[in-house]
């Protein structure tokens, strides 16, 4: 009996130790979220690696840590406030080397409506960091027309005004 539940142990320790490293990168993820509701600059920047990418929703946002978004996020949080999303749905992968992961989300703002989060970790020192997050808008198909409508008329009057 003691051999079967040993047994029994040995087998269920891999699928164990996944779920606490899935459990500990959604926290990673949910602390990145409320740093940024809270405009917590250190606590922020601190949960990406020192290589970490930040891309945005406009087509030229593409953020590297520094100095990029170490300065943009300096002068967004500087009153104490960022920007607020909660995750609402999660999805982690984990590489089976154990130091990588990946996983996309849907984030809900009160203000803004859904988005989607996706994003990469490393684990570096037994810490996981968020190497590289992207925030994509939730286009409704039955809108997407309207969308490349919308998109191509601002793209064709900044290009415009450019040239003048």
């Amino acid at each position: 009996m003691i051999i079967r539940y040993l047994l029994t142990l040995l087998l269920l320790a891999p699928l164990l130790s996944a779920a606490d490293e899935t459990d500990a990168i959604g926290a990673v993820i949910d602390n990145f979220h409320d740093a940024a509701a809270h405009g917590d600059k250190d606590r922020y920047l601190g949960l990406m690696t020192d290589e970490g990418v930040f891309m945005g929703t406009d087509e030229w946002e593409r953020w590297p840590k520094r100095p990029d978004f170490l300065n943009y996020v300096g002068s967004r949080f500087k009153n104490g406030a960022g920007w607020n999303y909660r995750s609402v749905e999660r999805n982690i992968n984990i590489s089976e080397s154990g130091d990588f992961a990946w996983f996309d989300e849907v984030v809900y703002s009160e203000q803004n409506g859904r988005f989607r989060g996706t994003g990469v970790l490393n684990k570096q020192n037994g810490t996981w960091k968020i190497a590289h997050y992207a925030m994509s808008f939730l286009i409704l198909n039955e809108n997407w027309n309207e969308v490349i409508e919308l998109t191509k008329k601002t793209r064709t009057a900044k290009e415009e005004a450019e040239s003048l």
